[in-house]
This record gives structure tokens, sequence and C-alpha cells, in this order.
């Protein structure tokens, strides 16, 4: 355990908190991958995938943070899974809020073009996926970094005069 503690900087105890929902987040990962696969599977199967795409997502994104490490500046390794919890998350959430959001404007797949939904689908997700960011960001304490990543995105999208 200190070896762990020392790979990722680890000073306190309540900061394995983050490595801990890293590991069950994907975990639930690899399992619901899995169940999008194999729904008519045996349950031995079910969890044998599951535990072979645990592994390889782990080894992904063990070396998506070596990747990383070194362009995203922060204090301690640890904070790189918040990072990663609070991106998922925002993904996750923006998917989630685009859909009803649709239905309250009236806009459905029956109403509309199939190419005009989704790509109102994906503008609205982009649009709430800009808030929730800086949002879950200001949650799990890693405020910073996301609006200055938030600004760079911003600047890249096209909006430099409103963010400078």
């Amino acid at each position: 355990m200190e070896n762990f503690k020392k790979r990722w900087q680890i000073k306190h105890n309540w900061q394995l908190l983050f490595p801990v929902l890293g590991l069950l987040a994907n975990l639930y990962l690899a399992y619901k991958l899995a169940g999008a696969f194999l729904k008519d599977f045996h349950v031995a199967v079910l969890v044998l995938t599951t535990l072979v795409l645990y592994v390889l997502l782990l080894k992904f994104f063990l070396w998506w943070f070596k990747k990383v490490e070194h362009k995203w500046v922060v204090q301690y390794r640890w904070q790189m899974i918040r990072i990663f919890i609070v991106f998922a998350i925002t993904g996750s959430s923006s998917a989630f809020i685009s859909k009803p959001i649709m239905l309250l404007l009236g806009i459905t797949k029956e109403n509309l073009n199939p190419f005009a939904y989704w790509f109102l689908y994906i503008i609205i997700g982009l649009i709430f996926y800009q808030i929730l960011l800086v949002c879950f960001g200001w949650l799990f304490g890693e405020f910073k970094f996301f609006w200055e990543f938030e600004k760079k995105m911003l600047r890249r999208m096209g909006f430099k005069r409103f963010v400078d």
C-alpha cells in the first residue's frame, strides 16, 4: 500500500477515495460494455469478458495518464484521477441532460430529419458540457484546472473574444 501511495503522491488516507472511485468506475464501464455486446450469453461469459475488459481499460487509462501527465499541471498525481472522474461524469451528464432539453424544445426523432436531430443533440450536449465541466470541476475541487481548460477549449472553438 505504501508503494501505491508513493506512486500516486497520496499523503492523506482520504485521498485514496479517488483511486478507489476510479477503479470502481472502470469496473462499471467494463461491465456495461460487456453487457452491451453479450446480451444473450451466460453469466460466466459476461463476468469473464468484464474482467478482461477491466484489465484492458485499466491499461489504457494508465497509458493515458502517462500521456497527459506532462501536459496537465497538477500538484499531485492523484489529482489526475479526480480530473478523469470529472470528465467521465460531465460527459455522461451532458448526454443525459440533452435528451430532456430536446423534448422540452419539442424536438424529437419523429418530427425532424435524423441528421438535423443528431446535429442539434450534439450542439445542445456541447453547450451543457461546457457548463457542467466547470460545475463538476468545482464540486471536485479542481475549479482552477477546469476553468483554464474551458477557456482553452472555447478559444479553439472560435470564442476567443468572450474568454479574454
